[in-house]
């Protein structure tokens, strides 16, 4: 026999806990109108219509006894058991899968927070060569050039567009961020805050929604250098300000050679060519008596004195 067969099902009684609940008579009910539909004498045409009432009479009697519809019904149930672990066994293998696929995702899904700060890198210098290339355009906006040829023009034109990168001093610039709590920072309130320290070339805003920033042109490298070490802000919403470049460590001269020996020798050498000319001037003059080897003698302690 077919231990996976439901004969509730067979006589066409519902199955499961309901069916445990059905009585005799209700069993008996069923079966006799099972029976009028699958007899064989009701189904002349059919093959398979004896071996359908033999699977209908073979339930009807499990069910009609006690003991073995009790031993089904247990089994019906330990499968309905053993069924709804399944489920949840399946459930819960699912949730995990789920857990780990999504982080799976997070793990190589790009930071937002460092997607934001190269934007906000990329957006300040992009900012820096447009302040440098307005500024140099102001500079160079009153200069003549009708008269320079054309190769020198071309020349003139290439200088400009190099200097035109370098027209502001980055070391004047200061990138300064703040969160978005409190009360906000705006291009006003930090030139007030910034001109504390000296003038305030210009000041660019650059917001976001958690995060603030902005870019501000000092007059002097001595006040963006003094900004950096005492600039603070508002204590509710602190400011941090870098330098966009680092101020350059001032070279040190090359000592130079002192000239004094060279100086001595030259008032040495002068000194005892004196004292020979005026010998000589003495000997040609005939002014008194002069022997030669007195002569030699002084010359000789004069050099000894120099």
């Amino acid at each position: 026999m077919d231990m996976n067969v439901d004969h509730y099902a067979i006589l066409g009684l519902e199955s499961g806990e309901k069916g445990a609940e059905l009585i005799e008579e209700e069993i008996i009910k069923a079966y006799k109108k099972k029976a009028l539909k699958l007899h064989p004498d009701k189904n002349p045409g059919d093959t398979e219509a004896a071996a359908n009432f033999q699977r209908l009479v073979s339930s009807y009697e499990i069910l009609r006894d006690e003991k073995a519809r009790k031993l089904f019904d247990d089994l019906l149930k330990v499968r309905r058991q053993q069924q709804r672990c399944d489920l949840q066994r399946d459930a819960k293998r699912q949730r995990m899968v789920s857990d780990l696929e999504a982080r799976e995702r997070a793990a190589f899904a790009p930071d937002p927070a460092a997607k934001d700060r190269q934007e906000e890198d990329r957006i300040t210098r992009k900012l820096a060569e447009e302040i440098a290339r307005i500024r140099a355009m102001h500079a160079n906006k009153g200069v003549p050039t009708a008269s320079v040829p054309k190769k020198e023009n071309r020349r003139v034109e290439k200088e400009s567009v190099g200097g035109a990168e370098q027209g502001v001093d980055m070391e004047r610039m200061l990138k300064v961020t703040w969160e978005q709590v409190g009360e906000d920072y705006t291009a006003e309130r930090l030139r007030k805050l910034f001109s504390r320290f000296g003038e305030v070339e210009d000041v660019v805003i650059k917001s976001k929604k958690k995060k603030g920033s902005a870019v501000v042109v000092m007059a002097t490298k001595d006040a963006a250098v003094a900004l950096t070490r005492t600039m603070t802000g508002d204590l509710s919403n602190p400011l941090l300000v870098i330098p966009l470049q680092p101020v350059a460590a001032p070279v040190a001269p090359a000592a130079q050679k002192s000239d004094a020996p060279d100086r001595l020798n030259n008032l040495v050498g002068t000194g005892y060519q004196s004292f020979e000319d005026a010998v000589l001037k003495k000997l040609a003059q005939g002014t008194g008596v002069v022997c030669v080897s007195q002569l030699s003698q002084d010359i000789a302690k004069k050099k000894l004195w120099v």
